[in-house]
């Protein structure tokens, strides 16, 4: 009995090792090798990589391990894909896709999402070939990643990406707030489903998130811009749109509360990006 329980740790440690040298884990489903379809919008998911190991580049959350960047993937990604085209004219490919950023097929996506890069690193090929992507202009949208120290990390990275160029704070009147729904308030905060509860704080924890983690209250819309003002890369910080669309059917209460805000936001994000 011991070999065997020592033999089962060993192809654990094994297991997770692995992971943590690799972002290609569960949960892609074979959608980074699905040609786009060019006659819809496809929604497509940035595959990153990340430091760290258990907790930090990957985590173990209901009953499996994911990777950084699968965070709600992929039925956060199909559900808002779904509801875009339920909610606008838009003809929209309702099973969302996934890319690595050196992907050859990258300009075919207009919108890049990305989610939880608190812990994401680039490689120079990769930094590289996000720059090109952007100076074509695409458009990339940053998700679900909380507090200075996972700011600070998604930042740095930027900052070799689009040297010379700083991130600025999208005020409420800002367009984007009122593309197809005006949100007056700017930014909501959406925590994820396991942090929501009547009455509670909206923002999330700071033990769940990388330490210092700093202030946590504040949502924000934050973005870079090219010189002729054209937004390249947009951020939802402190709030975590995408795990109200994945939650949409976890009860009425969190959709209600939640999940209508976070496709209110995401619907003005797309509008917004397609029309400028």
């Amino acid at each position: 009995m011991k070999t065997r329980i020592a033999l089962a740790a060993t192809i654990v440690c094994f297991s997770l090792g692995a992971i943590a040298s690799s972002n290609l884990i569960t949960g892609d489903g074979g959608r980074a090798g699905t040609p786009a379809d060019l006659s819809r919008l496809n929604f497509a998911r940035i595959i990153y990589d990340s430091e760290g190991g258990m907790g930090e580049a990957y985590y173990a959350y209901d009953s499996r391990v994911w990777a950084r960047w699968e965070t709600d993937f992929p039925e956060g990604d199909d559900n808002f894909s779904h509801r875009l085209g339920q909610l606008t004219r838009i003809p929209v490919n309702p099973i969302a896709s996934s890319r690595m950023l050196t992907a050859p097929d990258l300009g075919d996506f207009p919108l890049l999402y990305m989610s939880d890069p608190g812990y994401m690193i680039t490689s120079k090929e990769e930094r590289a070939a996000l720059a090109n992507y952007l100076a074509n202009g695409g458009f990339v949208w940053c998700d679900d990643f909380w507090g200075d120290a996972e700011w600070q990390q998604f930042a740095e990275v930027m900052r070799k990406v689009l040297p010379g160029r700083e991130w600025r704070v999208l005020t409420p009147d800002h367009p984007i707030f009122h593309t197809v729904f005006d949100l007056n308030d700017g930014m909501p905060q959406i925590p994820a489903l396991p942090f929501a509860s009547p009455g509670a704080s909206t923002a999330e924890p700071a033990n769940a998130h990388k330490f210092p983690a700093g202030s946590l209250d504040v949502p924000e819309m934050r973005a870079w811009v090219d010189d002729d003002g054209r937004i390249m890369v947009l951020a939802t910080h402190n709030t975590d749109v995408g795990d109200g669309w994945e939650r949409e059917a976890y009860g009425e209460w969190y959709f209600e509360t939640f999940s209508t805000k976070s496709y209110m936001v995401g619907v003005n994000v797309v509008v917004y990006a397609m029309t400028h």
